[in-house]
């Protein structure tokens, strides 16, 4: 029984600790452009972090677009799979959708450079919840004619959120269950 129409939205946060070469990659050039490109918001060079400056120049928020052209374009190899996001068995996830977040940083010490990439996936069927599993198929197995669905088991762990959910009205049933005859 499908339960719902979902999007998952996985929040990838990358900072000082990062353990992949993807994530240095990311994070040394995320760095890097925040500090040539967060010039523009401290012309006086008395502030230091990206909190300071949003809290100066409003117009310093333009940094977390501007900061995701250096970062961003590490993904391109990964063939929109989710890097850090697997089910159960080990399969990486699709994503339809990025979003880059500068989090928090400082000019002074890389340490403090924190950014997030929120990664959005195309819609799933949801057919069930048990515990903090999500059991879940393609949405266009809800046009198919077979007995059974193929679907994949996906733990809700941090960083994972429901983003999009459209309740579904109708159970879908096997033809097997259908009758021909017509009730009253």
């Amino acid at each position: 029984m499908a339960l719902a129409l979902i999007k998952l939205t996985y929040k990838h946060v990358i900072d000082a600790s990062a353990q992949t070469d993807l994530e240095r990659n990311i994070f040394h050039a995320s760095y890097q452009e925040f500090r040539m490109k967060s010039q523009a918001y401290n012309p006086d060079g008395d502030l230091q972090t990206f909190s300071q400056m949003k809290a100066k120049d409003g117009r310093a928020n333009s940094l977390h677009y501007k900061i995701s052209f250096a970062a961003l374009h590490f993904l391109a190899p990964l063939n929109n799979k989710i890097p850090v996001l697997t089910d159960v068995m080990g399969k990486q996830l699709d994503y339809d959708s990025i979003v880059f977040e500068l989090i928090e940083s400082d000019i002074m010490q890389i340490k403090a450079h924190k950014v997030g990439i929120k990664f959005t996936t195309g819609t799933y069927v949801l057919h069930q919840v048990i515990g903090t599993n999500l059991v879940l198929s393609a949405e266009d197995v809800l046009n198919e004619k077979s007995n059974f669905t193929e679907t994949f088991t996906l733990n809700m762990e941090t960083g994972l959120a429901i983003t999009s959910y459209r309740e579904l009205n109708t159970r879908i049933e096997p033809d097997v269950f259908k009758s021909p005859f017509k009730h009253n």
